[in-house]
């Protein structure tokens, strides 16, 4: 019975990821393209979001409820988020980025002891823009830059090492209200 519950689980997960958050199931990048698999500065790792990161990142997600609900407006990730419930989103994020349809980036510190946040980088269907971009710290982190740090770091690397032409930064460099009032590609 609980593994029918998990799955269940699973499968709502995929379908509220894929159908809200814009997502595709084939690749949005070329297949000839080599998906970064870290970015390493002085102070923080983004590597692979996978469900070994589980214990470490529930505690960062917990820690920084109020920050999260402030991040996406209208959401309701992640209230009342259960440690099952973070391993299959954990799960999910993997899947997405092992079959490139999406790729969720953990934030670690150099020692890998310690989440200190997340990087979603989406397929989007929005008019101009070919990806999403989504971050946040921990909120324990917010006082000290790093939330502008990952900003500057992330935004340099996509121009850098991706193949977007035109990234969205919802909430970050468009304001929500402006973001979701663009029209959606006809696909």
């Amino acid at each position: 019975m609980r593994g029918k519950i998990l799955l269940l689980m699973f499968c709502a997960t995929a379908f509220v990821s894929t159908t809200v958050m814009g997502q595709s199931v084939r690749p949005f990048v070329d297949d000839n393209f080599s998906v970064p698999e870290v970015l390493e500065t002085s102070e923080f790792r983004l590597r692979m979001l996978t469900i070994n990161d589980v214990d470490k990142d529930y505690e960062a997600v917990m820690s920084s409820v109020d920050h999260l609900n402030n991040v996406w407006p209208g959401s309701e990730w992640p209230g009342g988020l259960t440690l099952e419930e973070d391993l299959i989103d954990l799960g999910w994020h993997h899947r997405e980025f092992t079959n490139r349809t999406s790729f969720a980036y953990t934030m670690v510190t150099l020692d890998e002891s310690k989440v200190i946040g997340c990087v979603y980088i989406n397929p989007t269907r929005k008019r101009g823009f070919d990806a999403e971009i989504y971050m946040w710290v921990r909120q324990s982190e917010l006082e000290s830059g790093l939330d502008d740090r990952l900003f500057d770091t992330v935004s340099k690397w996509l121009e850098e090492s991706w193949e977007f032409r035109n990234p969205g930064f919802p909430g970050r460099v468009i304001a929500w209200e402006e973001w979701n009032a663009i029209p959606d590609e006809k696909r």
